[in-house]
C-alpha cells in the first residue's frame, strides 16, 4: 500500500478540478493545468468538488509504484493553481548582482562577460536588492528546473561561499591553507 496515495486531496474554494476522458483539468486563480491520468489502471473519484481521491483498480508492483506519484501530481497541480510555487536564490560574492531587461535575466557574476538567461513562459522572475532573486510560477517542475539552471551557472564555492544558492541553503565550508 502507498502511505502517500492513500491521502485524499482537499480542493480549495476557487480551485475546479474536472475529468473528461482521461485528461484532468485544474483551473484556479493563477492559471490552468491538465494531468494525462491512466484510467485503466486508477480509479479516480470527485467528491462534490471538495476532495479528490485516487485508488488502483488492481494492486501489484507497478501500480504501487505510480499510486503516489500520480497523486504527488494532482497534488502539486492544485496547490500551483491556487497558491502557486516560489523559490528565492541569493547572489553572494563581491560585485555579482542581477538585472530585468525585458524577458532576460541578466547576471553579472564575476565571469569576463555578463550571462543572459533568457526567462521561460509560465515563469516569473523579480529581482529585489540585485543580489536576491524570486523565482514563482504556477508549475512546481518548472519553477524548480529554472531555480537548478540558474543555481548551475556559478554554485557556490566551499572556501568563501562565493556563488548561487537557495535561501536557507546550507554551504559545507573548508577551512584555507595554513602556514
Amino acid at each position: 500500500m502507498s502511505k502517500i496515495g492513500k491521502i485524499n486531496i482537499s480542493i480549495p474554494e476557487k480551485v475546479k478540478v474536472l475529468l473528461s476522458g482521461n485528461i484532468l483539468n485544474i483551473e484556479g486563480p493563477l492559471g490552468k493545468k491538465s494531468l494525462n491520468i491512466d484510467i485503466e489502471t486508477f480509479d479516480l473519484k470527485i467528491d462534490a468538488g471538495k476532495e479528490v481521491s485516487i485508488k488502483p483498480k488492481k494492486q501489484d508492483q507497478n501500480t504501487k509504484r505510480l499510486w503516489g506519484m500520480n497523486r504527488s501530481l494532482i497534488n502539486n497541480a492544485i496547490i500551483g493553481a491556487s497558491k502557486g510555487y516560489e523559490k528565492i536564490l541569493e547572489l553572494t560574492g563581491v560585485g555579482y548582482r542581477a538585472a530585468l531587461k525585458g524577458n532576460v535575466l541578466n547576471l553579472q557574476l564575476g565571469f569576463s562577460h555578463d550571462i543572459n538567461f533568457a526567462i521561460p513562459d509560465g515563469v516569473k522572475i523579480q529581482v529585489e536588492k540585485q543580489n536576491i532573486l524570486k523565482i514563482s510560477g504556477t508549475d512546481k517542475q518548472q519553477v524548480g528546473m529554472v531555480a537548478a539552471e540558474i543555481k548551475s551557472i556559478r554554485p557556490p564555492e566551499p572556501y568563501k561561499g562565493k556563488g548561487i544558492k537557495e535561501q536557507g541553503q546550507y554551504i559545507l565550508r573548508k577551512e584555507g591553507k595554513k602556514k
